[in-house]
């Protein structure tokens, strides 16, 4: 699917970008081997990587922001807007006792799986990641970003992730390359990077109403919507990043970031003005007809028996013209909004009210109809019902 959350409440459509680093040589930087409490090496470059992500996390945010992805991030397998690192339980424990100065750094008991077939040995229990409301997620010898829309190209979050990697590198290359005693330079750098960043690894529930608590006590970014991230991308320590690797110019930075707000705006411009013509055109004249067939029913059973009763089809004709009430209210709030937001002449501006206004009435509209949708004859609903959809009945 190109789209990243066509039908409500149903797994979103994205991309697992699964990004590693390498010499070479062909050497995997992120293999942290048997032991990766000795592997300095490896420490060292996932130590860069902490400091990376912690310090950039709004600008890698933004490298995933499309209209579409916002129905997406938060729910249904897809990790929530606000970025951490999950290490896994054994890797974890040796960022901890990194930062908690251990004399010697042990690893968590990896135990066996235990198949219950004879034929087939004891596995290995993986010991990184399974926890899939993770956006950026250690799995063995890589990390995952999540966070990336279907309809969204990962050259943004490819080329965010390498520049920010490579600006943490050449600063630690930098302090190691001055050092009269290099492993000790080494362990004193990772030590250092890792307890100023580790507030950056998560290893809970991303959905969870304490997280985006916790993150803020811990002072991570948390831009929900599109809008709210696209302004991280023109921060002037971004545009010094991308200068200072000549991967962008300025100019071209903020090109880029008025690109990206024209679009996100002409998007959800066309997106609520199909949902109104939608809704004037097919649904509510289907509620409109479903209730004057119901009206028609009770009108013509009272006729033939005037004793009957009818609290179930009139109650059956009351929630469908209360319904037919709400969907008129929410539709006449969207197009007030709407038309309104057209009238907007900051890009920047106008994405913020679609953002923090235009969408949550939609929403309301769409939740609206949806009500509709199990009360009215499927004869008369306009276009394919969930069920068929989804459950082909």
């Amino acid at each position: 699917l190109l789209h990243e959350k066509p039908y409500a409440g149903v797994n979103g459509s994205g991309k697992h970008n699964n990004w590693s680093i390498g010499t070479d040589t062909g050497e995997n930087l992120l293999d942290p081997g048997d032991t990766p409490n000795e592997n300095m090496q490896f420490l060292l470059v996932l130590s860069c990587i902490m400091r990376a992500v912690d310090r950039h996390a709004d600008l890698l945010r933004q490298s995933a922001s499309c209209v579409g992805n916002e129905h997406r991030l938060g729910a249904q397998e897809a990790p929530p807007a606000i970025i951490s690192i999950f290490l896994g339980d054994q890797l974890d424990d040796v960022v901890s006792q990194i930062v908690s100065n251990a004399d010697s750094i042990k690893l968590l008991t990896s135990s066996g799986l235990d198949t219950g077939v004879s034929t087939v040995p004891v596995i290995k229990k993986d010991a990184t990641d399974r926890n899939r409301t993770s956006p950026f997620a250690f799995t063995g010898n890589k990390f995952e970003f999540r966070m990336v829309g279907s309809s969204d190209s990962i050259a943004d979050a490819n080329t965010t992730l390498n520049a920010i990697v490579a600006e943490s590198f050449c600063e630690a290359a930098d302090e190691l390359e001055k050092a009269a005693d290099f492993d000790s330079a080494c362990t004193k750098l990772i030590h250092d990077m890792m307890t100023e960043h580790q507030r950056i690894v998560f290893n809970g529930n991303g959905y969870s109403d304490e997280w985006p608590v916790e993150a803020e006590r811990r002072g991570l970014a948390n831009h929900p919507t599109t809008a709210d991230a696209l302004p991280c991308f023109i921060d002037q320590k971004s545009i010094d990043l991308f200068g200072e690797f000549n991967v962008l110019s300025e100019v071209e930075v903020r090109s880029r970031y008025e690109v990206k707000l024209e679009k996100y705006n002409k998007l959800l411009n066309i997106e609520a003005r199909t949902m109104k013509r939608m809704v004037r055109r097919f649904f509510l004249p289907a509620i409109n007809s479903f209730a004057a067939d119901v009206a028609r029913d009770i009108a013509q059973v009272k006729a033939a028996l005037p004793s009957a009763d009818q609290t179930f089809q009139e109650k059956k004709l009351q929630t469908v013209v209360d319904g037919t009430k709400r969907v008129e209210e929410a539709l006449d709030a969207l197009n007030t909004a709407h038309l309104a937001n057209v009238e907007i002449a900051d890009q920047q501006e106008r994405a913020n009210d679609n953002a923090h206004h235009v969408i949550p009435l939609m929403d309301e509209l769409r939740a609206a109809i949806d009500a509709m949708e199990i009360v009215v004859d499927d004869n008369h609903w306009p276009v394919p019902t969930y069920n068929e959809i989804l459950f082909y009945c």
